[in-house]
């Protein structure tokens, strides 16, 4: 139970806090941001580690996210646990050679990183991930000696697909990247009856669909993480006019490309007008939206205020994906 509309990071404590009782061979560290990633979540049924008392299972890294990735590749080398280490998404370049490393070997290590879009402005301006995302994504789509995608990088809509985000994590036996919210997320709606078993059935495909019309849509929308709850408040406004609607939530590309082409078009379908929403470079989407669709995203970076008013400056809002989806359509 984790609450209505929590943020990403908030139901991620709340796994972090049950997996503390029943994965005995879980090790949980953070590079001096505990009570903010959330990673703090773990210590419901452990504690730190310190000087003459190895009994628990979380390590205080201090303020180095390159030295904490550098011990979780060596934790998993050692074999025998599940490293997993978190900080501000914003921080993942300083971590970047380790998690080069993690993939190549392929090394289950699970990375924790919060704060993940333009919306942590109101901390400063060095400290909004924008081009961040791309980059970790890439791993998704560079393959190790075995053949498989390196990475596997999972950034959930709401807390049902975080609590499958993090079960998939558990799961795997590659490098995990998972990236959630800093602020409080609409939960999705559920298509049946239950959106938890909708969440772990479609997290696990990399992209499903989570809102849909009857018949055939006039557009297809794409999302991941807080930017799919903003899509469904578009959809809204642009059902009321008539025009279709479907929704993909696609929280992992790794998992997504790895279907069935059948699938992928039967979630993506050829020949259907595509938009897509992300906090991060347009390009952050262009593999699932193509180049004919348009995507709203950053081209820019650096400006500070609370998440509220960077996302009314920045069109981040139902208004302008009905204003946007209209123009694109011609209606």
């Amino acid at each position: 139970k984790v609450g209505e509309g929590v943020a990403t990071r908030v139901a991620s404590a709340a796994v972090l806090g049950e997996y503390s009782a029943k994965v005995e061979n879980m090790i949980v560290m953070s590079a001096d941001l505990s009570n903010s990633d959330r990673t703090d979540g773990f210590m419901k049924h452990t504690h730190p580690i310190v000087k003459g008392d190895f009994t628990g299972r979380f390590l205080n890294m201090g303020v180095s996210e390159l030295t904490m990735a550098c011990v979780m590749n060596g934790m998993a080398l050692h074999g025998g646990v599940i490293p997993v280490g978190g900080t501000f998404f914003v921080f993942s370049d300083y971590m970047k050679p380790a998690i080069r490393m993690s993939a190549l070997m392929r090394l289950h290590v699970v990375f924790v990183w919060t704060h993940d879009s333009f919306r942590v402005g109101e901390d400063g301006p060095t400290h909004q991930p924008v081009e961040h995302e791309m980059q970790i994504r890439l791993l998704e789509h560079l393959h190790n000696h075995r053949g498989e995608r390196s990475m596997v990088v999972l950034r959930p809509a709401d807390a049902a697909e975080a609590i499958a985000s993090w079960k998939i994590a558990l799961e795997e036996e590659r490098p995990v990247g998972l990236i959630f919210s800093r602020q409080n997320v609409d939960d999705v709606p559920a298509m049946g009856a239950s959106r938890f078993d909708e969440a772990m059935a479609g997290a696990k495909r990399g992209g499903y669909v989570v809102a849909d019309c009857e018949g055939t849509p006039d557009v297809v929308m794409v999302a991941s993480g807080s930017e799919v709850s903003t899509l469904i408040a578009g959809a809204a406004k642009l059902n009321e006019e008539g025009i279709k609607t479907r929704i993909v939530s696609a929280p992992s590309e790794a998992l997504f490309f790895d279907q069935p082409v059948e699938y992928r078009n039967e979630v993506l379908p050829e020949g259907i007008v595509r938009y897509g929403l992300t906090s991060g470079l347009p390009m952050t989407l262009q593999a699932l939206v193509g180049l004919s669709g348009k995507i709203h995203g950053l081209d820019h970076f650096g400006y500070s205020a609370p998440f509220k008013v960077l996302d009314e400056k920045f069109g981040f809002s139902g208004e302008t994906v009905y204003k946007e989806v209209k123009e694109m359509l011609g209606r």
